[in-house]
């Protein structure tokens, strides 16, 4: 299960680089065209879509490899039974709230399909296509986060602990 878990993971920090990849050919081509003197239709729409899906995609991959940004001068000063007391808590926070913004983003995907609502650029766009990886990203850092508590709850360390202890490390 833990194999399938991090190819999760991985894919979906994989995802978020394509889109950042798709992002610079948007853009080359948008400068390109600019100097053949022809436009690439909805360009900004499309790169804001790949933003938007690079950065929720990313979150998931980046909450495992400790890349997100923690404030760990109080937390590194605790001894082992309260920081894991610490980390249970916060964790549980994180979860329950991204619980909510998982099914608040999910519901808008939905409400877009139902509604047919489409974008106001050349190309109408069905907004729910480029909704999906928002409420994908934050469903898969949903899980990262349970996986993460369960860790904690098991007395175990979480994957994003070891990056940050190597971190620590560096700077002394």
């Amino acid at each position: 299960m833990s194999h399938i878990k991090e190819k999760c993971y991985q894919c979906s920090g994989l995802l978020s680089g394509f889109f950042i990849v798709a992002i610079t050919l948007l853009l080359l081509a948008q400068i390109v065209g600019r100097l053949f003197g022809f436009i690439v239709p909805s360009a900004e729409d499309f790169a804001g879509y790949s933003l938007a899906a690079s950065t929720f995609l990313g979150l998931a991959y980046t909450f495992r490899e400790g890349g997100h940004i923690r404030v760990t001068l109080l937390i590194q000063r605790f001894s082992p039974l309260p920081r894991r007391i610490q980390e249970g808590v916060i964790l549980s926070l994180a979860f329950f709230l991204l619980c909510f913004l998982s099914y608040s983003c999910s519901y808008m995907v939905y409400e877009s399909y139902i509604y047919e609502e489409v974008s106001y650029g050349y190309i109408p766009v069905p907004l729910w296509i480029p909704q999906i990886p928002v409420a994908l990203g934050v469903i898969a850092l949903n899980l990262a986060i349970l996986d993460a508590w369960i860790m904690v709850i098991r007395g175990q360390k979480p994957s994003y602990s070891e990056q940050e202890d190597a971190l620590s490390l560096e700077e002394i």
